[in-house]
């Protein structure tokens, strides 16, 4: 059996279609309901999806980042606000497995937990802060014995209901230079709280609500970095990009993949009255526009695949590692809110109504413009690594 056919394999027997099919079909209430997947969950839980990156040995599934990748691409055909959500655990596992993979065990323990069932989620994203990871309104005050206690509010917290595990940070400006303090705290700790105020426009499952830290306290076994502000070179930096876009992308590529087969599915039921009752499929318009979206898709598919595989395997990439990160998650993200509009052109005005799969997917894919790095980021990243700095 060839490694393609391996790797299709492991992913119908994690995500089977059977079990993709419930999850496409609980998408739309959770969805109208603006409701948490705590179904989806549950079953995710037990196929071992949370532990995908832990290594066999620690009774994990033993996948490297093309495998997720591949893995979310799928997910996100059926349910793309369970599998945007998901990807927040994905995140802090993949990057303990990347660090683990360049000889740095300091994240071992995230793997340990997820195995042990705990559920890790993203809380690093703030109002007005674009410089993302490299600086941060929050304040991280140290309290002596190496714990520390963080105040300020953060966006976009996917798992909202769900996570155990809440990787933060914040800046600590206590001494000659301020320095961004990265921790864990877990759901237990008091001195936080979870606003009721998701209510989106798409991508509601998700449930990623503004969490507000108010003095709560990161023990100090579970502060894991303190870097300098602004951009630096540490590793952990590396590991957040690399997981969090090549995570995104594979989402929104799974979300343009599904588009795509609602449109060539319509299109073949779909009659015309001006071409004598044939379909939509022989309408050379129609045909034109399905082979644009087709066109587009064709190229994420193995630029996703490629990047992921050069992050398992440790690749050289050099200056031009972020400006292929960025690139992939803005292409990803832009190509399938493309793909999507060209087939809601394509399926008629039942996309309008609301239920519609299509239609929601129209909601949905319009999150992607949001996640970093936005499309002026990535520009900027890209035309530094290509022409240097702006001159002063």
């Amino acid at each position: 059996m060839s490694t393609t056919e391996t790797k299709t394999t492991e992913l119908t027997e994690l995500l089977p279609d059977e079990l993709l099919e419930r999850f496409r079909d609980r998408a739309k209430g959770y969805d109208e309901r603006n409701e948490f997947f705590h179904e989806d969950l549950a079953e995710l839980k037990v196929q071992g999806y949370l532990r995908m990156f832990a290594a066999e040995d620690d009774g994990g599934l033993g996948f490297g980042l093309q495998q997720v990748a591949a893995a979310q691409r799928r997910l996100a055909t059926a349910a793309p606000a369970t599998a945007l959500a998901i990807n927040m655990h994905l995140v802090w596992t993949g990057v303990a497995h990347l660090l683990a993979r360049r000889g740095d065990d300091s994240l071992h323990y995230v793997l340990q937990e997820a195995v042990a069932g705990e559920v890790f989620a993203f809380g690093n994203s703030e109002a007005g802060n674009d410089s993302v990871l490299f600086d941060s309104n929050t304040v991280a005050q140290p309290l002596g014995d190496g714990s520390y206690s963080f105040t300020g509010t953060k966006i976009f917290t996917s798992l909202s209901p769900a996570w155990t595990r809440l990787g933060i940070f914040g800046k600590d400006a206590s001494g000659e230079e301020p320095v961004l303090v990265h921790a864990f705290i877990s759901r237990d700790a008091p001195g936080y709280t979870i606003k009721d105020d998701w209510n989106t426009l798409g991508m509601r499952a998700s449930q990623s609500s503004t969490t507000v830290l108010d003095g709560v306290v990161a023990p100090a076994e579970r502060v894991f970095r303190k870097l300098p502000v602004g951009p630096n070179a540490d590793p952990l930096i590396f590991s957040i990009f690399a997981c969090f876009e090549t995570l995104l992308a594979a989402v929104y590529t799974g979300l343009g993949e599904r588009a795509l087969q609602i449109g060539v599915a319509t299109v073949k039921k779909r009659t015309s009255k001006k071409y004598d009752g044939k379909t939509y499929a022989q309408d050379p318009d129609i045909r034109w526009r399905i082979a644009d979206a087709a066109l587009a898709m064709d190229g994420l598919y193995p630029q996703l695949d490629s990047l992921a595989r050069d992050v398992d395997n440790l690749a050289d990439h050099g200056a031009q590692w972020f400006p292929k990160m960025v690139g992939l998650k803005v292409r990803a993200t832009e190509t399938a809110r493309t793909v999507v509009d060209l087939i809601i052109r394509v399926s008629g005005g039942g996309t309008y109504f609301a239920g519609n799969e299509l239609g929601r997917l129209y909601r949905d894919v319009l999150a992607g413009i949001f996640h970093p790095s936005d499309d002026e980021s990535a520009h900027s990243t890209i035309a530094n690594a290509w022409l240097g700095p702006v001159e002063p």
